[in-house]
């Protein structure tokens, strides 16, 4: 089985039509925090199903369906969803956690620890600092490949 997953963080209610253009043709969307509002999870599921986490600037009623943190299987691939890497409080290697994905920084990354991918898609909303705007991909099959997208904007 081949799974394509579509990853966005930190939309801060901003969906571009580039970020949408980018996570089509995905199986799953996952949102790694800060979404900003309802609105945008709600067209990111036009897409695919949509697993999201609340981010430190998602506030108000409709965020307390949002998770801080969620458990993601695909087949053999235990993934882990939280918007804060510095708030991950579990050792995922030992909990069976192949990849770690997070947002909040606003900066793309891709690295590998202890056999764990960790992967923050960067920043698809507004455009903070000098970072680029970015979404990123994960294609799961008997390996796992990872890419940052970044969004012409």
């Amino acid at each position: 089985m081949i799974y394509r997953l579509g990853i966005i963080s930190d939309t801060h209610g901003l969906l571009r039509p580039e970020a949408l253009a980018a996570l089509r043709g995905s199986e799953r969307i996952l949102h790694a925090g800060d979404v900003g509002k309802p609105e945008v999870l709600q067209r990111l599921s036009v897409l695919a199903p949509v697993t999201a986490v609340r981010g430190n600037n998602d506030k108000g009623v409709w965020t307390d369906e949002l998770p801080a943190c969620a458990r993601v299987e695909l087949g053999q691939v235990g993934i882990y969803l939280l918007h804060d890497l510095a708030e991950l409080d579990i050792d995922p290697a030992r909990a069976g956690i192949h990849i770690v994905i997070s947002g909040h920084s606003h900066k793309p990354s891709i690295s590998e620890r202890d056999g764990v991918l960790y992967l923050n898609p960067g920043s698809a909303g507004p455009r903070r600092f000098k970072l680029p705007i970015a979404v990123a991909e994960l294609v799961i099959s008997d390996q796992v490949l990872a890419r940052i997208i970044p969004l012409q904007v």
